[in-house]
């Protein structure tokens, strides 16, 4: 038995690599995958499904379009700034409670949201959704290191990075077909019953792991620094369209965010047990994998965000059908995830990282090309080359970022794997959703203009630039049908110049993460030979 990495806390089950898999359910390597997967498909599932509803929580619940924007940014943002803090809590506690409790509020939070009537309660419980969301993803990973033999590692994390690759690439189709044919209430409800279920079976099935040199304390300042300066620096961007950009009051959450930054990198170094040991950037491949992780979601989620409102907005497509025309995307991942497994597996993560970015650059490139009239094969094409490019991101990131920090260090470094996401789907909507609303706003008066319009006031230029942003004509009601056909067309076409624009930056932040994954190189830690897990 090897007792490097973790302490077996069953004390029913003998610690022994032959023995533990033939003592029934409780414990088995591959049941523990299947429920762990279940929890994390729940949590990532979650990142996207709802962009399909936000045009329909947008109008139910009267909100505006930042306020739609903090549905996904609050839940992205508290997962980001929870995901590190929670795998210290599972070294200290044990990850089979840390999961299963994030299971449980998970579910409950879910069913809150279905429950409010206000996109304020909205917000708040998506934020506690991603908190307990957080307790899930650093937990499945701990599980699996914990469970299976070192021989069996790679191809166990291979499966559970598809498995959040295909969730975050369905969550659009499943989110299609409830909206439509339920309500944008069922997309949070749908995780109650698959809660449950995730809870009954991690019950029987998880055994408790812990570290032997777990954390005995936790560095509450240093949680403190990182959620303060990740919330300011988004709140900045959001609301920099209407303070604008050379407003003081920008500037100084910008500054804030800095601040706090520089002195959460000052403290760490200071504290015994630090949030983030500051070592582990010392390794320039899990740097790379950390880097390349935030630019992949910063191009992916943040441009996924604007694509919902054009397929239904622009298009006038029904929920599913907007759903349906994502598909090529979801195909290509469920597809391209285990073929590029296979192929890191034979040739390391750097040519299949590059490469798939350079595939996500070019599909960002090609649907700032979409105008209204866009034919569906053509978006189609758009859409699947963005799912192959990012297949081997999403399987290959975890294996540079967890192979490359030391074996005591796996639990933090697959917590700062899935933070980088969730920060760079924070920080991609908010970017280019200011990205959005800066080129909306100084075209919209212009195009206004030219079309022969009637002149608007600036209240009435504000609320109808808020509408465009979202790809909806304001159109009042009573208003002659030719008018009408006029606002429809100038508000279509100034969306797509913003969504155009946006589009074009998250290709360059795609292009930039093309010579970050060049960086990158499989860890010792991810061989056969790395050692330190025990089943």
């Amino acid at each position: 038995m090897t007792s490097q990495t973790t302490v077996d806390k069953a004390p029913q089950v003998p610690e022994s690599p032959a023995a533990a898999p033939s003592k029934g359910l409780r414990g088995h390597p591959w049941l523990t995958l299947f429920s762990v997967a279940i929890g994390v498909m729940m949590v990532a599932l979650d990142g996207t499904i709802v962009a399909i509803a936000n045009p329909a929580i947008k109008q139910d619940l009267g909100a505006t379009f930042a306020d739609v924007q903090w549905i996904t940014n609050g839940y992205f943002l508290a997962l980001a700034v929870a995901l590190i803090t929670a795998g210290k809590l599972g070294d200290r506690f044990g990850h089979r409670q840390t999961f299963l409790i994030g299971v449980i509020g998970f579910a409950a939070a879910s069913g809150a949201i279905g429950l409010s009537h206000s996109i304020s309660l909205v917000v708040t419980f998506r934020v506690l959704q991603g908190l307990f969301g957080a307790l899930l993803m650093p937990a499945a990973l701990g599980l699996l290191r914990a469970t299976f033999p070192a021989e069996k590692l790679n191809m166990a994390i291979g499966i559970w990075g598809m498995v959040i690759g295909a969730s975050t690439a369905g969550g659009p189709i499943l989110g299609g077909v409830l909206v439509e044919h339920v309500s944008w209430q069922s997309v949070f409800f749908i995780n109650v019953p698959v809660g449950v279920v995730a809870l009954v079976i991690g019950a029987v099935i998880l055994r408790d792991h812990r570290a032997e040199n777990a954390p005995k304390s936790f560095d509450i300042l240093g949680i403190l620094l990182l959620s303060a300066a990740m919330f300011c620096l988004v709140w900045a961007i959001i609301k920099a369209p209407a303070w604008g950009w050379g407003d003081g009051l920008t500037w100084l959450f910008i500054a804030v965010s800095v601040a706090c930054f520089v002195l959460f990198a000052f403290w760490e170094t200071k504290v015994k047990e630090p949030l983030v040991p500051l070592g582990l950037f010392r390794s320039v491949p899990l740097s790379a994998g950390v880097v390349l992780m935030v630019l992949m979601a910063i191009a992916f989620l943040g441009g996924l965000f604007f694509v919902t409102f054009y397929l239904q907005n622009v298009h006038g497509m029904s929920p599913i059908d907007a759903g349906l025309h994502l598909l090529p995307l979801t195909g290509m991942m469920i597809v391209g995830s285990p073929l590029a497994g296979v192929v890191i597996t034979k040739l390391g993560p750097r040519i299949p990282l590059a490469g798939g970015m350079v595939l996500t650059a070019a599909a960002m490139f090609g649907m700032s090309t979409l105008e209204t009239g866009t034919s569906s094969l053509t978006m189609s094409i758009w859409f699947a080359l963005l799912g192959l490019g990012l297949a081997p991101v999403m399987v290959g990131a975890t294996e540079v970022i967890v192979g490359n920090a030391p074996m005591e260090l796996s639990g933090v470094a697959g917590g700062l794997q899935q933070a980088a996401m969730q920060i760079g789907g924070s920080l991609g909507t908010a970017v280019l959703g200011a990205v959005m609303a800066s080129k909306v706003t100084s075209d919209l008066p212009g195009n206004w203009t030219e079309a022969g319009l009637p002149p608007l006031t600036p209240a009435q230029e504000a609320q109808a630039a808020e509408a465009v942003q979202g790809g909806v004509a304001p159109v009042a009601p009573g208003t002659p049908a030719e008018v009408a056909a006029k606002i429809t067309s100038v508000a279509h076409d100034t969306f797509m110049s913003g969504m155009g624009l946006a589009c074009l930056v998250a290709a360059a932040v795609a292009t930039v993460a093309v010579f970050v994954a060049l960086l990158t190189k499989r860890g010792v830690n991810a061989d056969a030979s790395g050692g330190g897990v025990h089943i």
